[in-house]
């Protein structure tokens, strides 16, 4: 089972809720907290079959090109990743769409930057012990009454090394949005 929900993004304190348990608050400061990186051309490769081995081969050949500077993600994050991104992703920039930092901690500016993307998403939070973690979503984040998204979406943390949740085939629960809150994954 995998569940992650980001609930109430920014009150009226400024503060963020993760799930029931974990407060991560905000402060002006020159790190974000929050990153949304989405692939720039909206005409990706299909995802192309390869081996394990081929995929370990061709790492260095796959690592993304971020179009900005990330100030949560460093060289070997993104080797991490680089190896549980889909094919389709791979050899594009990707670009900085939604960031803490400059845009605030607004649901609402995350959801409209999203508007009119066709592109899939990199979340990335950093807390405020510097633990980072996030998501990778095969759609961009909308408000929707019902869950979108596909198999692809997964959940990734950097505690202490990368690990990837995957899609446990349970159900089809894999983002939905309100103007209160952004889920990703659910049950099962």
């Amino acid at each position: 089972m995998w569940y992650n929900r980001v609930q109430n993004l920014a009150d009226k304190s400024g503060a963020m809720k993760l799930s029931e348990n974990i407060k991560v608050l905000y402060f002006a400061s020159k790190e974000p907290y929050v990153e949304i990186i989405t692939v720039k051309d909206s005409k990706r490769r299909l995802s192309l079959c390869s081996s394990e081995e081929s995929e370990a081969e061709e790492v260095d050949d796959i690592l993304p090109v971020l179009s900005d500077y990330s100030q949560l993600l460093d060289d070997t994050h993104l080797e991490s990743l680089a190896a549980h991104l889909p094919a389709r992703t791979q050899g594009y920039p990707w670009q900085l769409v939604y960031s803490t930092a400059i845009h605030g901690s607004s649901l609402k500016t995350l959801y409209r930057n999203m508007a009119g993307l066709d592109s899939p998403v990199l979340l990335v939070i950093k807390d405020m012990h510097k633990k980072v973690f996030g998501a990778f979503s095969s759609d961009p984040f909308k408000v929707s009454k019902y869950c979108y998204g596909t198999g692809e979406t997964f959940l990734f943390s950097f505690n202490p090394d990368f690990q990837a949740y995957r899609w446990s085939g349970e159900n089809s629960y894999f983002v939905s949005g309100n103007l209160e809150s952004l889920q990703i994954g659910g049950g099962g």
